[in-house]
């Protein structure tokens, strides 16, 4: 087992990059578990790592919207792409776009025809990026199917020992992972993902934006974040609110709340998480939703019960991740 160092020296990252090791990185979504996005024995030990399927594509990261050329095939990009990219990146966007398949390894894209892209805005990151001439993939930097981190020590407590270097960024402002959108029949947005930036806000710069059909939904899985269960606890949990059944009957001293408002009655308040006290902001929430959930794991519980959200703006995104979370057996 090697000893994993953490800190700030992105040149030091750099270097175990270029050298073909994996480095834990910050973006403003969640901690990403990077590796070359070009070689195939990075690629092999980040499925490894992460004890990940080799069906569930990656998403590579670029300093810039410039970087993407020669790795697309820019005949077949949608404008709507191009519209999306000068409004949202660098930032919380992934874009699904046709890949030059003799730049981009299958192993990158499960073998499909798109690649999933983005340009993080983390100042970390970008210095990294930056000093590299090739792409890197980064899933979150936690176990196949746990919570994803959004702090260096969520990294370290779950891969310590498996990497060498966690690259040392802060909390990730926004929390959730980023939106996947892809492209339909007429070359229109379709969401793929929720994440940090919302339907609305997509609509609001092309307004053909949409979600993903339940047709659309049995295809195989071209985008990262579509399996049926992810983002999940140790503990079992079980969600509660409008549209779903009441909360249980609970043993106080074995169950833990996660919360938007107000606190549950009947709990310890040392059992408990309330994402936004009073307000109900949801940038607040999604801020706060994994470091809640490794908190409140880490307490030994047998049951945590979450409250469904309002399901507007982030709230879609954040109940996705809600629901997914409940639905590991």
């Amino acid at each position: 087992m090697m000893t994993t160092h953490l800190g700030p020296d992105v040149a030091r990252a750099a270097a175990l990059l270029r050298a073909g090791e994996l480095v834990a990185i910050p973006t403003e979504t969640v901690y990403g578990l990077a590796g070359h996005g070009l070689r195939e024995d990075s690629l092999h030990r980040i499925f490894e790592v992460k004890g990940r399927p080799l069906s569930n594509p990656l998403i590579l990261h670029f300093a810039s919207a410039d970087a993407l050329a020669g790795y697309l095939l820019p005949e077949r990009v949608p404008a709507a792409a191009h519209t999306l990219l000068a409004a949202f990146s660098p930032g919380p966007l992934t874009l699904l776009l046709p890949r030059e398949p003799a730049v981009v390894p299958d192993l990158v894209t499960a073998g499909l025809p798109d690649v999933a892209v983005r340009i993080p805005a983390h100042p970390l990151v970008r210095q990294l990026l930056g000093q590299l001439d090739f792409p890197l993939a980064a899933p979150s930097a936690n176990p196949f199917g746990y919570i994803s981190p959004t702090r260096p020590e969520h990294v370290l407590k779950q891969l310590g020992g498996r990497i060498p270097y966690i690259l040392d960024g802060g909390a990730s402002q926004a929390g959730i992972e980023s939106t996947v959108v892809g492209f339909g029949p007429a070359g229109e947005p379709v969401v793929y993902r929720p994440g940090a930036l919302s339907l609305e806000r997509l609509q609001a710069v092309v307004p053909a934006t949409r979600l993903r059909t339940e047709a659309e939904k049995v295809k195989p899985a071209a985008s990262p974040g579509l399996l049926p269960y992810h983002y999940s606890p140790h503990t079992p949990l079980q969600l509660f609110g409008p549209g779903l059944r009441p909360a249980p009957a609970f043993d106080p001293a074995r169950t833990g709340a996660l919360t938007l408002r107000e606190p549950l009655p009947g709990l310890p308040a040392n059992q408990q998480v309330v994402l936004s006290p009073g307000r109900g902001d949801l940038a607040e929430a999604a801020h706060g939703l994994y470091a809640a959930l490794h908190q409140l794991d880490a307490l030994g519980l047998e049951l945590l019960l979450a409250e469904r959200l309002p399901n507007t703006g982030l709230g879609v995104a954040l109940n996705e991740r809600l629901e997914k979370a409940a639905a590991r057996k």
